[in-house]
C-alpha cells in the first residue's frame, strides 16, 4: 500500500453561491460553525458535530479552494475526503510511482498555530478527490488559512462519522476495492460469513426488483478512519431506476451518496432534527408489522410506537442491535443524504433494513412522480 490513512480529517462539499447546505447543516442537523475562510472567489466554512467535520466550499473561484480541488461538477456534490497520513512525502512518491494522478503536489500552509502539509489525489470514484494531510503538532482549531468561528455548543446529537457510502456503477466495486487497498491501506470487511471480496454482499430487494451489492472496506485496527462502503445495483426487472441508478443519473456519475453519522441516542437525535425542520425518510407502513419486529424492538429496550413515530429502523438479535434512520436529500438534485446510526453491539449495516430502505425510497420516488 502506498499511503496508509490514519484518520478522517473532514468531508468537503462543492455548492454554488447561495446554496443553503451550510445553513441547513446548522439549522436542521445540529452542526456548529468551526472555522471560515473567504478568498479567491470561495467562501469556505467548516462545520462540526462531535468529531464529524464537514467543509462547505461555496462559490466558484478562478483557482482551487484551499485543501482541495474544484471538480467543476455540474451539480452540488460531496467532492473530497481528507485523510491524515503519517509520512505525506513518502506516500505521494509511492502513489505517483503507482500511476496515481496527484493534481496538487505537497504544499505547506502555516500560521501562528503551526504548519500543515497536504496533497490532493485523484480517485477512480467519479468526481471524488482525496486530500492527504500531515497535521501532527498543529494546535489551531481547524487548519491554517481559516479564522476560528466561535459558536454556542451544539446539541450533541452526533459523535463521529460511522461510515461513508459510495454509489458505484455496476461491476466497478472490485476495481475500486483494489484501488483503496493499494493506495490507502483499506482491506475487505466481510458483512456475512465466508463473503467473497469480489462479490461483496448481495441484498436482494425481492420480487425480482433488483437490490444492492455492498462491499465494505476498513483500515487496520488503531486507525480512526470510518468504514467505506461501495454500493452498486443488482440487475432486476424494475419498472423504474432504483436509488443507486437514480443517483448515478442525477449526480452525472459515481460519487459519495451518503454519510453515516453515529449517534449515542438515535431517538433524541431524530426527534431533535424533526423538531428543527429536518426531513426523515419514512419506511414502508408494513415495516413495523413484520413478524417478530415488535419483539425485536422491545428486546433492544425501545417502544415500537416511538420508533415508528420517528421512522427508525432496527435490525439484529442475540442482544446486538443496529438502529438507523435516513434523511431526505440535502440537495434539490437528490444526490446526497445523511444517515443516523446507533449501534448496540452490532456491526454491519442492517441487511433487512437495507431492503426496507430500498422499498421506502422507491415509494418516495413514486409519490414524487404522482405529485
Amino acid at each position: 500500500m502506498a499511503g496508509r490513512a490514519r484518520g478522517l480529517c473532514h468531508i468537503a462539499f462543492h455548492v454554488p453561491a447561495g446554496q443553503p447546505l451550510a445553513l441547513n447543516l446548522q439549522r436542521l442537523f445540529g452542526f456548529q460553525p468551526l472555522a471560515a475562510r473567504e478568498a479567491g472567489g470561495w467562501r469556505q466554512l467548516a462545520l462540526r458535530s462531535g468529531d464529524a467535520v464537514f467543509l462547505v466550499n461555496e462559490g466558484a473561484g478562478a483557482g482551487d479552494p484551499l485543501y482541495g480541488v474544484d471538480p467543476r461538477h455540474p451539480v452540488p456534490s460531496a467532492t473530497n475526503l481528507c485523510f491524515d497520513v503519517e509520512d505525506l512525502d513518502a506516500a505521494v512518491r509511492a502513489l505517483a510511482a503507482q500511476g496515481c494522478r496527484v493534481p496538487v503536489p505537497p504544499v505547506s500552509v502555516k500560521d501562528v498555530q503551526g504548519t500543515v502539509t497536504y496533497a490532493v489525489l485523484s480517485s477512480p470514484a467519479g468526481n471524488l478527490s482525496l486530500t492527504l494531510m500531515a497535521r501532527a503538532g498543529y494546535r489551531g482549531l481547524f487548519l491554517p488559512g481559516f479564522r476560528p468561528v466561535r459558536s454556542a455548543p451544539g446539541p450533541g446529537w452526533v459523535s463521529h462519522v460511522d461510515h461513508l457510502t459510495l454509489a458505484c456503477t455496476a461491476g466497478s466495486s472490485p476495481a475500486l476495492r483494489r484501488w483503496f487497498h493499494d493506495c490507502l491501506g483499506f482491506h475487505h470487511l466481510p458483512l456475512s460469513p465466508g463473503e467473497d471480496p469480489e462479490l461483496g454482499l448481495e441484498v436482494a430487494a425481492g420480487s425480482g426488483r433488483g437490490g444492492l451489492r455492498l462491499t465494505a472496506l476498513q483500515t487496520p485496527p488503531g486507525t480512526a478512519v470510518p468504514t467505506l462502503v461501495l454500493a452498486e445495483s443488482l440487475p432486476g426487472a424494475t419498472s423504474r431506476p432504483d436509488q443507486v441508478e437514480q443517483f448515478l443519473a442525477r449526480h452525472r456519475g459515481p460519487g459519495l451518496q451518503h454519510v453515516g453519522l453515529y449517534t449515542p441516542s438515535i431517538l433524541e437525535a431524530a426527534k431533535g432534527m424533526v423538531v428543527a425542520g429536518g426531513r426523515l425518510l419514512t419506511p414502508p407502513k408494513a415495516y413495523y408489522q413484520q413478524p417478530g419486529k415488535e419483539g425485536q424492538i422491545r428486546a433492544a429496550g425501545h417502544k415500537p410506537s416511538l420508533l415508528a413515530q420517528q421512522g427508525i429502523l432496527i435490525d439484529g438479535d442475540k442482544g446486538k442491535f443496529l438502529l438507523q434512520v435516513f434523511t431526505k436529500s440535502l440537495f434539490a438534485e437528490d444526490t446526497f443524504f445523511l444517515e443516523l446510526i446507533e449501534r448496540q453491539g452490532a456491526t454491519g449495516f442492517g441487511q433487512n433494513n437495507i431492503r426496507a430502505l430500498w422499498q421506502s425510497v422507491q415509494e418516495e420516488a413514486t409519490r414524487d412522480q404522482e405529485t
